[in-house]
């Protein structure tokens, strides 16, 4: 079975087409989910993709949250659907209240945009179930708000519960405890600062993000349990 992966669409996106051709790239099919509707049937796992989400005003990610699409997808991920959110995304799942912790400023106040080293901390999650514990990724960030920060208890259960799924190998941005990517409980709805949409190529400098998108298809081609 061709999974189909529903790339959500907010006004300022700017990382859903890079995710739909990614996508068809490695076999799937993949469409754009419209921020407006309330309903993502017809899918088999949900993306939310990098960008500015409704201008990020007040910060990033607090209006995206209440788009009609965000019930379904929190009702989708509820049901053991996979759910991915990559930068902009990550800061909407977290604002959604499903995903642990938040994102802020990096340190120095700095934008980022280069390519970084990635740890695979978990091979658990929706994201990294083709990928293996240890495997160093080279993938690219582009974010200015993409520093995790959690509380001690926070961070004391995430590490319990295997939910820490990529560590930065060298820290860019202050995130806490060098994470880049983090799942919730059940290993299906996952948050990443990287964007493994634009390393699936050589000409785009790295095939890394490869595993990554194959572990969301994967998953997605499964039935639920």
């Amino acid at each position: 079975m061709t999974a189909t992966v529903g790339v959500v669409q907010f006004p300022g996106s700017n990382c859903e087409h890079d995710a739909v051709e990614a996508l068809r790239s490695l076999g799937a099919e993949a469409r754009l989910l419209w921020h407006g509707d309330a309903t993502v049937d017809g899918v088999d796992a949900v993306i939310v993709p990098g960008g500015f989400a409704h201008g990020d005003y007040l910060r990033p990610g607090a209006i995206a949250r209440f788009s009609p699409v965000m019930d379904a997808v929190a009702a989708f991920a509820g049901a053991g659907g996979p759910v991915v959110g990559i930068c902009n995304g990550f800061q909407v799942l977290t604002e959604a209240g499903l995903l642990p912790g938040a994102l802020h400023k990096n340190e120095g106040l700095r934008f980022l945009c280069t390519t970084v080293e990635l740890r695979v901390e978990s091979t658990r999650s929706v994201l990294t179930g083709a990928a293996s514990v240890g495997d160093v990724l080279r993938v690219p960030i582009n974010h200015f708000e993409g520093a995790f920060t959690c509380d001690d208890e926070t961070l004391a259960r995430l590490e319990a519960k295997d939910q820490i799924v990529l560590r930065y190998v060298d820290n860019p941005n202050g995130s806490r405890a060098d994470i880049a990517a983090v799942s919730n409980e059940a290993g299906n709805v996952v948050g990443l600062m990287p964007h493994p949409e634009r390393a699936v190529s050589e000409l785009l400098g790295s095939v890394d993000g490869i595993p990554l998108l194959r572990s969301i298809i994967g998953r997605a081609s499964a039935p639920v349990a």
